[in-house]
């Protein structure tokens, strides 16, 4: 099922698919926020935003802003 980072629930893993290269920041990247790589969403701020994500191995807090350019396929059975 497709979807965007903003999109999951917590707990729930998927598989990054694409994002806008212009609306990612560049450390995101840099910690291995790219295509083919697991993401799983830990925690969700109690206003929403930020969202809380496992992203090979590092956590990383992100603006639901830029979750929601960044396209997952969640996983089932994970």
């Amino acid at each position: 099922m497709k979807t965007t980072l903003a999109g999951l629930k917590k707990g729930q893993k998927a598989i990054i698919t694409d994002f806008d290269i212009d609306a990612i920041p560049l450390k995101l990247l840099e910690m291995g926020c790219l295509p083919g790589n697991i993401v799983q969403l830990l925690q969700v701020a109690p206003m929403g935003d930020p969202i809380y994500i496992n992203v090979n191995d590092s956590h990383v807090a992100i603006r639901m802003e830029t979750a929601a350019e960044i396209d997952v396929e969640i996983l089932k059975d994970f």
